[in-house]
């Protein structure tokens, strides 16, 4: 029999991807997922998040990836284009240099049928948009064997439930299906097609304490809270956090009025346009703002380092939603801390421990510094064929910049985002006015 033992005897490509994602071994939940994958046709994966979900189910693929030939063989679906393109990410990082394509709403479909043409071994997006490939024919599916769905209970809400029918019934070959999530769904639908599957469940019960995850409560006298809030941040300085906001209104709203107060902020929500929606995870990612007013579209699908702090501004609506949310954080060995936001007409919702520690806000505050970076608007991207290194040597080159003056860069496929340090912006502008990228004339300017 084809044992995980053997496998990873036999095959070096498991070493090279450890080596290619800065691991040193697979972790007990990710061992069990291969183990799991070689012995059993279907899997549930239950783990909390920030705990390697994506490479438990990544690693077990590459066999079949490395066999397909120009046919689609694995069929990833996620709930959001955040959690799609954050998977896509890890797969190139495992540098298999396997053909991967992304679909998802928010931009031109053309691109994605141009990428379709030459079948990708796999294929990772969400429902609305594979549905729609798969019925103009532009996904051929008769040879996908395995299917995951990551974040299946998101997935499989209700809104979801149509489209994930009609994609799961387009799939004549599917021989393996793999469902993750850090929250268990109590029913799974019958179309899914689970046959006696093998439940893997890593989730303890006590997560919080086990990934390092702190969890405080902050009693606000006021109820709109946001003088609380606003005196939280000062308190706990120019640190990476994430505040939850139940709605969009609130979520531009509260980042209006911290700006009012001086509190550099991004806000990020789902009515927003793909690019805005990129600026804005740019800025909080490469440090140019350290703080992101959200709505919980951001609690799945961002794996962003070195978050802090969780806010919960609005209570989450439900367990689960709390679940998420703290995930941004406390991620792999980090730490990080929750703070729930108490209003006077509020009640510590009942999966909180009565003894929880509560924050006493200092008697006098201070604004927390400014970031000293800023986000460049570059119009070029990948498929302008610029990369990373076009960006580097022209900045430095050009712009005249050292290369400790240049953060985090990010290539989308028509425009890149680059962190610059703030003091060096405005001269670099100047140095560039008139410069070109790879013989090519295009808008470079601070992000809006």
């Amino acid at each position: 029999m084809f044992t995980f033992a053997a496998m990873r005897n036999k095959q070096d490509w498991l070493v090279a991807v450890l080596s290619a994602v800065n691991i040193k071994a697979l972790n007990e939940m990710q061992e069990a997922a291969m183990e799991a994958s070689v012995k059993h046709k279907d899997i549930i994966l239950l783990s909390a998040t920030g705990s390697g979900k994506t490479l438990a189910f990544l690693v077990p693929l590459v066999p079949l990836l490395k066999e397909a030939h120009n046919t689609t063989k694995a069929l990833i679906i996620v709930p959001s284009r955040e959690l799609a393109l954050q998977i896509e990410m890890v797969f190139k990082s495992m540098q298999l240099n396997i053909k991967v394509s992304c679909c998802y709403g928010g931009h031109k479909r053309e691109i994605e049928e141009n990428n379709l043409l030459q079948a990708p071994p796999l294929i990772i997006g969400t429902p609305g948009r594979l549905a729609d490939h798969i019925r103009r024919g532009n996904i051929k599916t008769a040879a996908i064997e395995t299917l995951v769905l990551d974040e299946f209970d998101k997935s499989l809400e209700l809104g979801f439930q149509e489209e994930m029918q009609f994609i799961i019934s387009s799939l004549p070959a599917v021989q393996k299906r793999l469902l993750t999530s850090a929250t268990s769904l109590e029913e799974i639908p019958a179309f899914i097609g689970l046959t006696e599957p093998k439940k893997l469940d890593f989730l303890s019960g006590n997560e919080d304490s086990d990934t390092g995850l702190e969890i405080k409560i902050l009693e606000s006298k006021e109820k709109d809270k946001l003088e609380s809030l606003f005196r939280l941040i000062c308190m706990l300085g120019n640190r990476s956090t994430i505040i939850f906001c139940n709605h969009r209104e609130s979520v531009e709203r509260t980042s209006e009025l911290l700006k009012e107060k001086d509190i550099h902020n991004v806000f990020y929500h789902g009515a927003m346009e793909q690019q805005e929606r990129d600026a804005a995870l740019c800025k909080f990612r490469n440090g140019t703002s350290s703080v992101l007013v959200t709505t919980d579209l951001a609690a799945r699908g961002l794996d962003i380092a070195n978050i802090r702090y969780i806010i919960h501004y609005h209570l989450p609506h439900t367990e689960d939603i709390f679940t998420h949310r703290n995930g941004r954080t406390a991620r792999m060995d980090a730490s990080g801390t929750a703070i729930l936001i108490i209003g006077p007409d509020e009640k510590v919702p009942s999966y909180i421990s009565p003894g929880t520690e509560k924050i006493e806000l200092p008697a006098t505050i201070t604004i927390p510094d400014k970031p000293k970076w800023t986000t460049l608007f570059i119009a070029a991207g990948k498929k302008d064929k610029v990369n990373k290194i076009d960006i580097v040597g022209f900045l430095t080159n050009k712009g005249q910049l050292k290369k400790e003056d240049i953060g985090l860069i990010d290539v989308k496929d028509f425009f890149s985002f680059v962190a610059i340090k703030k003091i060096k912006v405005n001269t670099m502008l100047h140095q560039i006015k008139d410069e070109k990228i790879k013989n090519k004339k295009v808008k470079i300017d601070v992000a809006k």
